[in-house]
């Protein structure tokens, strides 16, 4: 079934680029439509697991990769339906291309055992997953932040000036996506603490979770960094270039706690 959004979210691709290339809006609307049609499809795969196996598709690792996907282009579409800005879809669709490709050539859902089918677990990884989605995006939107800001300063105005939204409009994206990927990891940790407490009597694994873990305590240093992003980095004259940077770094700690950590250095916080 991880095929058929596959596929649109192929085509969704080639409409970008090709509205990338040319800049007409009738192409444009069409991208919008396709990765629309790609997010809706994917959320009937998503949900028809979900009835298959009893749970969210969150237990194993390629099942969280198809969720994954289809939040980050939920948040996409969110970003570029409230901004009207349909540039950066380019630079998203490959990365939504190449993940769920992992999903359609080697389809699995794990059956998750009952202490983790509960809604809380459900809230806590989904959240985490979302705030993640969000963080990659605003990770691409400030690494072009920074692509065109070089381009201006060097007063070469050329591709990516002419086919990019402005500073001002990229800076307002990324900042959307912060906050919505904020707001989620805070849902999630906090979720995340009420179920660990919930269940510390039903598995010694629980029990011995605490901020000493690796998973745990990275988590916690990403939504420090991501506060500072959204409460203290402008009021002190961190925005624009070096807000960009900030979006790249947290996203580099996202995905150091989403793959290396999560596989060889968590103690307890393994499932």
């Amino acid at each position: 079934m991880n095929g058929v959004p596959l596929a649109l979210y192929g085509l969704a691709l080639v409409a970008y680029v090709w509205h990338f290339a040319r800049r007409d809006p009738t192409i444009g609307r069409a991208a919008t439509t396709l990765l629309a049609a790609a997010a809706l499809t994917h959320t009937f795969v998503i949900g028809m697991q979900t009835m298959e196996v009893g749970h969210v598709p969150i237990a194993g690792a390629t099942s969280a990769i198809s969720t994954f996907v289809w939040l980050l282009a939920l948040s996409y579409l969110y970003t570029e339906m409230t901004t009207d800005e349909r540039a950066m879809g380019v630079f998203i669709l490959p990365l939504l291309v190449a993940l769920q490709a992992i999903p359609a050539f080697r389809p699995s859902v794990e059956a998750a055992s009952p202490m983790l089918r509960g809604p809380l677990f459900g809230v806590h990884v989904s959240s985490l997953l979302f705030a993640y989605a969000s963080f990659a995006l605003a990770c691409v939107i400030g690494i072009t932040y920074v692509l065109l800001f070089k381009e201006i300063k060097a007063k070469h105005l050329g591709f990516f000036y002419a086919r990019l939204p402005s500073l001002q409009v990229l800076d307002r994206m990324n900042q959307r996506a912060i906050v919505i990927g904020w707001i989620f990891l805070t849902i999630g940790i906090t979720s995340g603490a009420v179920w660990a407490t919930t269940y510390a009597g039903a598995d010694p694994r629980v029990q011995a979770m605490s901020v000493h873990d690796p998973k745990i305590f990275v988590a916690l240093v990403c939504w420090a960094v991501y506060s500072f992003e959204l409460f203290a980095a402008r009021r002190i004259g961190w925005g624009g270039r070096r807000a960009a940077y900030l979006s790249a770094l947290g996203f580099a700690i996202v995905l150091l706690n989403f793959v290396p950590i999560s596989y060889f250095l968590t103690k307890s916080h393994n499932f």
